[in-house]
């Protein structure tokens, strides 16, 4: 009877760690190419490090549909152990004229929980009308010799704001780029005036505590930020640089391998790069990371805008009809929580309509016509605006409780 009940405990046991892999964390680099018109999706890399700092909750949904998804599922049962949505720098850029006469490669990196049994991983990319583009699924065993265990020398960490246990909140890393050895005392400052302009804004203020927020110190070697069209290339922490697509003020880095390489073994799920430059620019990627010039006069607002482009989905509500594509199309409902073509307009803000300044506003999503935004101005129309609208704090509220508290 006893050996029964040992028995019984083991596969019970064995069964929860299947459901629950808390213990560490799998990272999945891949690389994602193509042109306008093809998509292709390959494993680089797969790696590992202490700790989970992901969500515990909600782990087989998604908020958001994003521009694609990754989903794991247990190799023997087929449940869905853990789903994310994304954006992507390459699906931007397959919109771009660019695209049009030649093939890139962009990377990718994709933090899951660690399993504790073999799991079909499935990654899934999706163009403008929202069709699959390109789909992969390949197996895991977390057995496998040649998942690289890293992570166990973390680089140094300062708390800018600490609202409990990094299993209980959504973790933040601030990452400086372009502060030499010499200026980790100003990236802390800026840190801490990121995060204050973040707590002036709600639903942040309020939900506060949901979060952590960590200063990462990895200091460059250069200080200030590439800028390619003046032939300005620096030797910075994680390669950023003006000129994205060509774009004067698109500040991004497309060395997410080598950013991720340098946090790891740090409990962190979403990631601000601050950048030491005095010019306008940044941008920010849905669930890969929002990169920000920490010393134009507009840093307060516009750290916090792309923050609500990489944490909650928000689309930009304004519009300047210049661009090579555009990325809504008539009869298609966009994913992005506050924009709307009325092809499912109940689905997004109808019940809001009586709030005051909340209507329908054409214009939003880069184009002024077919696309409506739910305000006449909001945080993620324009810098001056001093809130988010009330569609907009309702998209930031439903992200805080999707990673935080647990869908009945």
């Amino acid at each position: 009877m006893r050996r029964f009940l040992l028995t019984v405990i083991a596969l019970v046991a064995a069964l929860g760690a299947v459901a629950q892999p808390w213990d560490r964390t799998l990272r999945a680099d891949y690389i994602f190419s193509g042109t306008d018109k093809t998509a292709q999706i390959a494993v680089s890399s797969l790696s590992s490090f202490d700790t989970w700092a992901g969500r515990r909750v909600n782990m087989d949904e998604v908020p958001l549909r994003g521009n694609g998804q990754i989903c794991m599922t247990d190799a023997a049962s087929g449940k869905v152990l853990y789903r994310m949505s994304f954006s992507t720098l390459f699906q931007e850029w397959q919109a771009t004229e660019e695209a049009t006469r030649t093939a890139r490669a962009f990377q990718n990196v994709f933090l899951l929980p660690m399993p504790a049994a073999p799991v079909n991983i499935t990654v899934e990319l999706y163009d403008l009308k929202g069709a699959p583009a390109a789909s992969l699924t390949h197996p895991v065993d977390p057995s496998d010799i040649l998942i690289r265990p890293t992570g166990t020398q973390p680089p140094q960490t300062v708390d800018i704001h600490r609202g409990g246990s990094y299993a209980d909140c959504i973790d933040i890393v601030m990452v400086p780029e372009g502060y030499d050895a010499f200026q980790m005392d100003l990236f802390l400052e800026d840190c801490a005036k990121a995060w204050q302009s973040f707590v002036s804004h709600e639903p942040f203020g309020s939900r506060q505590d949901s979060f952590n927020v960590y200063a990462v110190l990895i200091p460059s070697n250069d200080r200030g930020v590439s800028v390619p069209r003046e032939g300005d290339w620096k030797d910075t922490a994680v390669s950023s640089h003006f000129d994205t697509f060509y774009s004067d003020r698109y500040l991004t880095t497309l060395q997410l391998f080598k950013l991720h390489d340098l946090l790891a073994g740090l409990p962190y799920e979403h990631i601000i790069i601050l950048a030491n430059s005095k010019t306008y620019g940044g941008g920010g990627i849905y669930n890969s990371y929002e990169l920000t010039a920490a010393h134009h006069t507009n840093f307060a607002p516009v750290v916090v805008h792309e923050f609500g482009h990489s944490f909650a989905g928000l689309a930009d509500e304004y519009y300047y009809d210049d661009q090579y594509t555009e990325y809504y199309y008539p009869g298609i409902e966009p994913w992005e929580p506050n924009i709307t073509t009325m092809a499912d307009f109940p689905s997004k803000w109808e019940d809001l309509m009586n709030l005051p300044g909340v209507g329908l506003f054409e214009g939003g999503g880069y184009q002024s016509k077919g696309v409506w935004r739910p305000a006449s101005n909001c945080r993620m129309n324009t810098n001056t605006h001093p809130d988010f609208c009330p569609v907009c704090q309702r998209a930031i509220s439903r992200m805080i409780d999707f990673y935080t508290v647990k869908n009945e």
